[in-house]
């Protein structure tokens, strides 16, 4: 009766149909005919289970023989083709395993070869998950983490110990330098690419020489931190000497950009590496260190209008106060995932300071930026493209100012790496109004007149 069961729970509906047809034909002829035998689902087609007992049991011996075979048989067929399936599976993997990448789902989809004019499966592997294509052709991932992943592994601790992998405090280093650039350009000009291009090697340099300077003062404190304890200095990956070698390279790069410069950016430039060496020690002395760091990212600001007019201007002042506070706003945020780590060892942070009051000092801070980001636009003479990217940047901060959870530490990462998108909206937005401007003075002459 079990098997009987089973034939009749694997059978097709169109079958079980003619099942119960047969059934019913049967239990009237014998005169055994019962409702319960006839109940049919019906939005399968099939009978409902407690009812296959009372149907095979009205069909003939002979009837139910030859049922039983045909579902035996169907069973073997499924049953073939899924290890037959299987084995493709198996071989698939196996083949993709060799070349080093392989990557096979049930969900492959086609990607169009740039080049090659023909489409090529691939898909991912479901325990590895690294790309690989039915071709055994090898994909390349340029991304920070799968550049360092791809690396020599001799050297893959110094590209983790400049941040490699997290460029998100590369870009927060640019974006306020691109802001200035774009800002000191001439009216209906695009910024200097040059300039653009030096800046964006300089932050990626000088982050990373940040980056080792600090993790050589903390190294005792990082040991002790969750989210540190894995840096290279910190674990022992690399020693002091070797992370004082690496730093010494980044800083010559980083010399070189600035040699590039008029004497006036050099000399400034080279004031801000006592602001660099001496950040790490703010932290042990004061619950303000995010001053000290808006003071210090930021310094790229000056540097960046000096380089292209010579020295510093008024309009430039509200500029870099607003991208201090704007530093003290998202740092302020980021320091909240470390802050029981920090009340442990003794590190001190505008987070332990601000506690619970900390959404009303953010709010502040980020009014603050808003209203000197729109007095630098007044006193460059900007268009309304440039107000229009202030806005954006008001409701973004905003709603991260409401949206975050100070206690979450996943939560406060995620807003700080929001950041690395706000500053490329102003950046355009400044670009935009900038190149209004020359239209603005083309249609009003007399503007430029009186300005003579």
């Amino acid at each position: 009766m079990y098997c009987r069961h089973l034939l009749l729970s694997t059978m097709a509906p169109s079958a079980t149909q003619r099942l119960m047809g047969l059934a019913t034909t049967s239990a009237s002829r014998h005169g055994t005919h019962r409702s319960s035998t006839t109940q049919f689902s019906k939005s399968t087609g099939t009978a409902r289970p407690e009812v296959y007992p009372a149907v095979l049991s009205s069909l003939p011996d002979s009837e139910t023989q030859n049922l039983l075979a045909s579902g035996i048989e169907r069973n073997v067929a499924l049953t073939q083709r899924s290890l037959q399936s299987m084995n493709s599976s198996l071989l698939l993997s196996k083949n993709c395993a060799i070349v080093g990448h392989s990557q096979l789902s049930h969900s492959a989809n086609y990607h169009h070869m740039s080049g090659h004019g023909s489409q090529e499966k691939r898909s991912k592997h479901p325990l590895l998950g690294t790309p690989c294509s039915l071709s055994g052709r090898r994909q390349f991932n340029v991304t920070p983490k799968a550049i360092l992943e791809a690396s020599p592994p001799s050297f893959q601790p110094y590209l983790r110990l400049i941040r490699f992998d997290k460029p998100i405090g590369t870009l927060l280093l640019l974006w306020p330098c691109s802001w200035s650039i774009a800002l000191a350009a001439d009216p209906g000009h695009l910024p200097d690419p040059w300039m653009l291009t030096l800046f964006g090697a300089g932050a990626f340099f000088m982050r990373g020489a940040g980056c080792i300077i600090n993790d050589m003062w903390d190294r005792d404190f990082d040991k002790k931190v969750e989210r540190t304890k894995q840096r290279p200095l910190a674990s022992g990956e690399l020693t002091h000497f070797q992370a004082l070698v690496f730093l010494a390279s980044q800083l010559s790069v980083s010399l070189g950009i600035l040699l590039q410069l008029n004497t006036y950016s050099i000399l400034l430039g080279a004031s801000s590496m006592l602001l660099v060496v001496m950040y790490p020690l703010a932290k042990r002395y004061t619950y303000w260190p995010q001053i000290m760091l808006g003071v210090t990212l930021n310094w790229g600001v000056l540097l960046a209008w000096a380089g292209l007019k010579g020295s510093l201007h008024w309009p430039v002042a509200p500029l870099y106060l607003a991208c201090v506070l704007y530093t003290m706003f998202y740092d302020t945020i980021y320091s909240h995932q470390d802050k029981y780590d920090d009340m442990l060892i003794g590190v001190k942070s505008t987070a332990l300071k601000l506690g619970d009051q900390t959404k009303p000092w953010l709010a502040g801070f980020s009014s603050m930026m808003i209203g000197c980001l729109t007095a630098t636009g007044v006193m460059c003479d900007q268009t309304w493209p440039y107000y229009a990217g202030v806005a954006v940047v008001a409701a973004h901060l905003t709603r991260q100012l409401y949206t975050v959870d100070l206690n979450n530490a996943d939560d406060c990462a995620s807003k700080f790496r929001s950041n690395s998108k706000l500053g490329v909206v102003l950046f355009l937005s400044i670009v935009a109004g900038t190149l209004l401007r020359s239209q603005l003075k083309a249609d009003n002459p007399a503007t430029d007149a009186d300005d003579k």
